[in-house]
């Protein structure tokens, strides 16, 4: 016998659906309960921050670190990989699994959009919506006031520019930026000696490297 699937699970499974129902509304505001607390603990208790997230997002490892304030939908659908650190005001609309790989750094005002709504008015304002997943590979820096729309996939060991907006995937091994945002350049072993544009490292800064 054929199930009608809930609206949770069409939208995780990326279809089409409504978030207006009680299911899906109730976990919205068990997740803005938790992130309450999150954002308003004491600068020195770090410790508690951590295990509310802990609680709340789908995976962590021991080793992450977001500053407050922090806004997610649901929690549940991001998974963090080790080494995590995220600035002031990060946002994951994570109506889809938002997937970050290991030693990943974002910026401060880093938007993850995993939700997204029809073009056409009339269906849109009818409450359909839609989700799609969002991956950021391993060893990736994502500069301030970048924006990750659905669906798109960025690569390891990737630079993002400030104030990108990231409409399309990004391979491996590039810087990339703009509006919307694309590949400039290759990351080449020459970029191992410099730290800003032409100042180098020094050899003592070398042989720390990881």
């Amino acid at each position: 016998m054929y199930k009608t699937k809930t609206s949770k699970e069409k939208m995780v499974a990326g279809e089409i659906y409504k978030a207006s129902g009680k299911e899906l509304f109730e976990e919205r505001q068990h997740a803005k309960e938790q992130l309450f607390l999150f954002n308003n603990l004491e600068p020195s208790k770090i410790k508690a921050r951590k295990q509310l997230l802990k609680k709340l997002l789908g995976g962590t490892t021991s080793r992450f670190y977001i500053e407050p304030p922090f806004r997610c939908d649901y929690g549940y659908n991001i998974y963090l990989g080790d080494n995590f650190y995220a600035n002031y005001n990060l946002t994951i609309l994570d109506c889809a699994p938002v997937r970050i790989g290991d030693n990943v750094m974002m910026g401060p005002n880093v938007s993850l959009f995993t939700a997204g709504h029809p073009i056409d008015a009339a269906m849109r304002a009818s409450g359909w919506e839609f989700a799609k997943p969002i991956v950021i590979g391993d060893n990736t820096w994502i500069g301030g006031q970048t924006v990750v729309n659905p669906g798109v996939q960025i690569g390891r060991n990737v630079v993002i520019g400030a104030g990108a907006v990231v409409t399309k995937d990004i391979p491996d091994n590039v810087v990339a930026a703009g509006n919307p945002c694309r590949v400039l350049r290759e990351i080449t072993e020459r970029d191992r000696q410099f730290f800003y544009k032409n100042e180098r490292f020094r050899d003592e800064d070398m042989d720390s490297a990881v």
